[in-house]
């Protein structure tokens, strides 16, 4: 190797490798702080921008999942109270049956029309009061369920708006009526039995969907435990292999300092050729 003053060939080769080893040394630390080998574009754009893609979907499936949440709390509510009012309609079948017996004395239909008006009065309670976040199922309104089932919101399960209030088409019990007589509670049988059998309808539909929105959620959980996961392959760090690399460049860096440091001392011995 030719000696010159002006080129320290060593030096400058000890000096590159010394860069090389600090920068893999740099990405090694951010990789232990971040947990993660791929942390923006630079450090590979295609693994990148396929975990940003992966990224979008998972917070679009914690989109899904608050919306079924809301969606099953919501036919719980009205399961609970269509399964309520059908024990009220079962009592009070009780009580127009008994009503209806054309031997019963006044003063016992009067005690049993009082408990059936206090049962009847019971229904439309239950109804107001079966409301979550703003939402009721079962009353005279139009309100129903669409709960999104995919990050895009194209697909969506629905559950139909419900009416089971007095009088309202599903129940032909009316707020008003009776079984002050053996011919109003005779009536009132008949009515009774029919909206049994409406609501034991709305409890299949209710219950249908409300099944149909847990398998959905639950599912939402595992392709949502599946995305975190494979995002997780993609970009996070391996830190056992991280801290083994850390230790390794770290001595790697103290051997080039000091191999620059001897390059750097090489110039002076071309002092030895002009010695006397």
């Amino acid at each position: 190797m030719a000696f010159s003053v002006n080129t320290n060939a060593s030096a400058l080769s000890a000096l590159l490798n010394l860069n090389n080893t600090t920068r893999d040394l740099e990405r090694t630390q951010t990789n232990i702080n971040t947990g993660l080998k791929i942390s923006s574009a630079k450090d590979n754009a295609a693994v990148y921008s396929i975990a940003q893609k992966l990224r979008a979907d998972l917070r679009g499936y914690n989109a899904v999942k608050q919306s079924l949440d809301r969606s099953i709390s919501t036919t719980d509510i009205a399961l609970a109270a269509a399964g309520s009012i059908s024990d009220l309609l079962i009592e009070m079948k009780e009580k127009a049956v008994a009503a209806a017996d054309s031997g019963l004395d006044d003063t016992s239909r009067t005690a049993l029309n009082e408990d059936f008006q206090a049962l009847r009065d019971q229904v439309t309670i239950i109804v107001a009061n079966a409301e979550f976040n703003g939402t009721n199922l079962i009353d005279g309104g139009t309100d129903s369920i669409v709960a999104i089932t995919n990050p895009n919101a194209s697909q969506t399960i629905s559950i139909a708006h419900q009416n089971l209030t007095l009088g309202g088409g599903n129940i032909v019990i009316t707020a008003t009526q009776t079984i002050s007589t053996q011919a109003l509670a005779a009536t009132a049988v008949g009515n009774i039995s029919n909206s049994l059998t409406a609501v034991s309808a709305v409890l299949t539909k209710l219950g249908a969907g409300g099944k149909s929105l847990e398998s959905q959620r639950i599912f939402a959980d595992k392709i949502s435990d599946t995305i975190e996961i494979g995002i997780g392959n993609l970009v996070d760090a391996n830190m056992a292999k991280e801290s083994a690399n850390l230790q390794s460049l770290q001595v790697k860096q103290q051997l080039g300092v000091q191999a620059l440091s001897i390059a750097n001392q090489a110039p002076q011995s071309i002092l030895n050729l002009f010695s006397g």
